[in-house]
């Protein structure tokens, strides 16, 4: 078995994308730059980095055959060229259904590579007054969970947005190093609930967990919580940046992820 790379720099972008494609993989490009050059081996984006249309149709719109189309070249030529591991937030793939799409992360190597695929499996429904959203209306539930992959760190559970309210989904990987969350949580949701759920994440699977947001006001009217940010396994935020393009940054230790189930071993000590 290889020896797991220790001290790995990670980093989660948050964007404030708006309802173009190409000026939104221009901004993503430009974050993903800096956070490599910062240090960063491994890089999470945000749910809906490559657009946030003026209607949910739009996505469907843009949705790509799974291996080809502009969002998943631009997703393999970034890792490859900085030879860092990328979670591409999320990609619209085509499904059966011609009026929905998949909301799916895919994971890049460091060659440009993909890795890993996973569909998101919960879909978002709220409603409080004229604030209203049903996923379900233009994303088909994912079925090919739970996904995880190995990381030159460890094991990773790949989870979107409102997954994060599901524990029973994180609970069914057993024990991760590292727990990614791309998101696009509203202002309303994720000023209440999205750093509690987070923390909660972490601590109750003792990992850390790297949570890239959408922050901000939107071209579409829409306004989202942001707070993307690195969480270590005793619940602790490393890095958080609360709003507007950015990102939150910080190291995952081996060591640490140790110490903590060493000294409090609550995985060991499950019975259901």
């Amino acid at each position: 078995m290889p020896t797991l790379e220790d001290n790995v720099g990670l980093a989660a972008i948050q964007t404030v994308s708006s309802t173009k494609l190409d000026d939104n993989l221009k901004e993503a490009g430009r974050l993903i730059d800096e956070a490599a050059s910062a240090g960063a081996r491994f890089i999470v984006l945000p749910e809906y980095f490559c657009l946030m249309g003026q209607r949910d149709e739009d996505k469907v719109a843009i949705g790509e055959t799974p291996g080809k189309g502009p969002i998943q070249e631009f997703l393999a030529g970034k890792a490859a060229e900085h030879g860092v591991w990328l979670v591409g937030g999320t990609v619209p793939l085509e499904s059966p259904d011609s009026g929905r799409i998949y909301n799916t992360s895919l994971v890049f190597d460091g060659l440009g590579r993909q890795v890993a695929r996973y569909d998101k499996i919960h879909l978002f429904g709220f409603t409080r007054g004229a604030e209203s959203y049903d996923e379900s209306r233009t994303i088909q539930y994912g079925e090919n969970s739970p996904q995880c992959f190995d990381a030159p760190f460890g094991k990773v559970g790949l989870s979107i947005c409102y997954d994060l309210r599901f524990p029973e989904l994180y609970r069914s990987w057993g024990p991760v190093n590292l727990i990614v969350v791309p998101s696009a949580f509203t202002y309303t949701t994720g000023s209440a609930h999205w750093e509690i759920l987070l923390r909660a994440r972490a601590i109750e699977n003792q990992c850390y967990v790297l949570a890239a947001a959408q922050g901000g006001k939107h071209d579409n009217g829409r306004r989202t919580w942001g707070h993307s940010m690195l969480i270590d396994p005793w619940g602790d935020i490393i890095d958080v940046v609360n709003e507007g393009p950015g990102f939150a940054s910080g190291e995952l230790s081996l060591q640490r992820l140790a110490q903590v189930r060493e000294s409090l071993p609550a995985l060991r000590h499950r019975t259901l």
